[in-house]
């Protein structure tokens, strides 16, 4: 096998099945369709794949174009390996509930630890400000 430098090396992925992991968390699974020099990619037959503990759920999603910017992980998917799972599927509806009351439970946490750092007196500076630097 010959190798190819960056993107042209995944000539040969295209019409499997991949997982793709974005820069704001989510994780799509589809097969990829097409790939360019940026690593733009299209993936078909797409689903989002939301994980909360030990659950899943799958939401479909169609066909999705994925800026490669955004990519941060891009693996082809063992179809042989992928019915042996320690995670327990779930319906939409529950797994998007497991997700609110996840994030909910975090939020209060920061609160939390945002008001002990106040009373004794500390100050963090906010994500938006750490940007003017």
């Amino acid at each position: 096998m010959n190798y190819m430098p960056g993107t042209a090396s995944l000539i040969e992925d295209i019409d499997k099945k991949h997982l793709v992991l974005l820069r704001d968390g989510r994780t799509l699974i589809g097969i990829l369709r097409s790939i360019d020099q940026f690593a733009n990619l299209v993936l078909h037959q797409t689903v989002e794949r939301i994980h909360v503990k030990k659950k899943f759920g799958d939401i479909p999603r169609g066909i999705f174009v994925v800026r490669g910017e955004n990519v941060v992980l891009l693996g082809e998917v063992d179809l042989d390996k992928e019915c042996d799972q320690i995670l327990q599927r779930v319906s939409i509806e529950e797994i998007l509930e497991e997700q609110r009351l996840e994030q909910q439970a975090k939020q209060e946490s920061e609160k939390k630890k945002m008001q002990a750092v106040k009373e004794r007196g500390l100050s963090i500076p906010k994500a938006d400000a750490l940007d003017d630097f």
